[in-house]
């Protein structure tokens, strides 16, 4: 019964695939618990940051970060994009969700006279950027279940040296944002130049001023760059904490489908059989028919 045993073989394939599926699914819910708390954990220091940093961008008219200053204009004529993806794949479309924002971005931009630059962190962001042709200055892949700060300092500094010295008009971070294990949301939101928006928002548009030891200047600079890393580290840990997340329910579904799979394929073998068998009954009885 050739047709029988075909059939055994892809039932067999299919048992063997939803094992590996079955386990890394349950490899992705450890990590994802992992990978939670550390998002977490970083996410009232990054607000904070990200508050204090608003609101310098109008109390201290006397001195401005180039961190703070708008694009004058017509200088520069070029944007950055800081796109995080995974290293990995098996996590569903979150990787293609999070490049088709970008990608939509882009074109917006470039319509309007601007040169795009890319600092890609992780493998398939940097695949995708070197398909479609846009320029990468730098990248950092491997970055492992657990993000490292000394290890993406480096590739966006890159970056933020070339706003600085007046070569960007602005920089944007692009990742997967946690918002639950079932979802996980794409976002594209302006690193730079720092605006006061979020102070207009969340404060109804109150003036802050502080007092600076030693000087303004110093603070300032030292701040900004504290501002920077963090953000680029909480983007970072979102989008691990997404991946596992996006990972667990695509394996978990990998795994359901497999399943249906094996049910449909094993009532084909028995139907097979059973015709197989009526087929052998019915020749034996026409046989002892003919004699």
């Amino acid at each position: 019964m050739a047709v029988g045993k075909e059939i055994r073989g892809k039932i067999k394939s299919v048992e063997n695939t939803k094992k590996i599926t079955k386990a890394m699914e349950m490899v992705a819910a450890s990590k994802m618990r992992k990978a939670q708390d550390r998002m977490r954990a970083a996410r009232p220091y990054s607000d904070k940051i990200r508050n204090i940093t608003a609101n310098l961008a109008t109390a201290n008219p006397e001195y401005t970060h180039p961190f703070m200053a708008q694009a004058k204009g017509e200088a520069a004529k070029a944007v950055g994009f800081i796109v995080v993806t995974t290293d990995k794949g098996l996590c569903g479309g979150m990787n293609t969700n999070v490049l088709r924002l970008v990608t939509h971005k882009m074109r917006e931009l470039e319509t309007a006279g601007n040169k795009i630059e890319v600092v890609a962190i992780g493998n398939k962001g940097l695949g995708f950027m070197n398909r479609v042709g846009v320029k990468v200055v730098s990248h950092a892949i491997a970055i492992g279940d657990t993000a490292h700060l000394d290890k993406l300092i480096g590739p966006v500094k890159v970056m933020l040296d070339r706003y600085e010295a007046g070569e960007l008009d602005a920089v944007y971070v692009c990742y997967t944002k946690f918002v639950n294990t079932m979802k996980q949301e794409a976002m594209v939101e302006q690193l730079l130049p720092l605006s006061s928006a979020q102070l207009s928002a969340d404060k109804d548009s109150l003036s802050w001023d502080y007092i600076y030891e030693p000087e303004a200047q110093t603070v300032i600079d030292e701040l900004l760059v504290r501002y920077v890393e963090a953000l680029v580290y909480q983007s970072v840990a979102e989008n691990l904490a997404s991946e596992q997340s996006a990972r667990m329910v695509a394996m978990k579904s990998a795994s359901d489908n497999a399943g249906n799979v094996i049910g449909e394929l094993k009532l084909v073998y028995n139907k097979t059989r059973q015709a197989a068998i009526t087929k052998e009954l019915s020749e034996i009885v026409a046989g002892a028919a003919a004699v």
